[in-house]
């Protein structure tokens, strides 16, 4: 297999348009797509070809990205007489960046093959910062011909690329680190909370966390971030910073779950903090961490 020139993005998000803007370079001509027609439209104008259909993209291109939102999503420019399945050429490489569920994602799998389809999982971690600097990490699952076939275009955006093993290694192993990861913003919440309650800096208590590595990078951005804007925002204000957000991490828990219950693997804890993440993100109740003067 071999990477032509003519990439094709679907999904134009916080971490899709960045990592779509970066395949804007001389080795590539990148063709993009999303519903969203200004993100389009702000991609042409940055040198990409924008595409008014999914089925123009997919006959247009041997290399397909889609980062859409979920299992939903995908399912729909894969089918259809839009889709990627009806339009794209054999041999086809389709690179599933989405957070889905890992059975879907080995059903489209075998669904594509039969078709003379190569379709993979690649889902990204690292945040929309590191879409922008080309620091993104790509968790790939798929055979290593289709690995080395979709790693140039992934080299784009990526800082590492790891080879999780088959068809579904790379979805399982990102549905586990966003539980590693949202676990953490519930645990640093509480404890904020905890020691805000003994009478302790908050500052303290990161300063701390990010010296012995307890708090990372991402705890880091996102309890200061929120908790910025917690201090005199609405519930509609928060909603509209960090609603879409807490959403999504409910649905990729949903995910991890319905993974784990296929695996015949009980999950109490991602349970609990599903039901809890929603009102993390939006600074609700005892999830907030205070200020200072409080």
């Amino acid at each position: 297999m071999s990477t032509a020139s003519n990439v094709g993005y679907i999904g134009l998000g916080n971490i899709g348009k960045p990592s779509a803007q970066r395949l804007i370079c001389d080795a590539y001509n990148a063709h993009v797509y999303d519903v969203y027609t200004p993100a389009v439209e702000e991609l042409v104008a940055a040198g990409a070809i924008g595409c008014g259909s999914v089925a123009e993209l997919a006959s247009a291109c041997k290399h397909i990205g889609v980062c859409v939102r979920d299992d939903a999503q995908v399912q729909a420019l894969l089918h259809g007489d839009d889709g990627i399945f009806e339009h794209a050429a054999q041999g086809t490489l389709i690179a599933i960046h989405s957070t889905v569920t890992q059975a879907n994602l080995l059903r489209w799998a075998r669904e594509a093959a039969e078709l003379g389809f190569h379709l993979i999982d690649a889902p990204i971690t690292g945040g929309a910062h590191r879409a922008v600097d080309g620091t993104l990490c790509y968790m790939v699952g798929g055979t290593v011909e289709e690995l080395e076939a979709g790693s140039p275009v992934f080299q784009t955006s990526a800082e590492k690329i790891v080879h999780a093993g088959p068809i579904g290694s790379g979805i399982a192993l990102k549905l586990c680190n966003n539980f590693m990861q949202y676990a953490e913003f519930v645990v640093m919440a509480e404890s904020a909370r905890l020691a805000h309650a003994c009478g302790l800096s908050v500052d303290v208590l990161r300063a701390v966390g990010l010296s012995n590595g307890v708090v990372n990078e991402q705890m880091h951005m996102f309890a200061t971030g929120r908790n910025a804007v917690a201090k005199t925002a609405t519930e509609e204000e928060m909603d509209s910073y960090f609603g879409s957000m807490g959403r999504l991490a409910r649905k990729d828990l949903d995910c991890a779950i319905s993974t784990a219950a296929d695996m015949g693997v009980v999950l109490p804890t991602a349970e609990f903090i599903r039901d809890r993440i929603e009102n993390v993100f939006m600074a609700r109740d005892e999830s907030r961490i205070p200020d200072e003067q409080e």
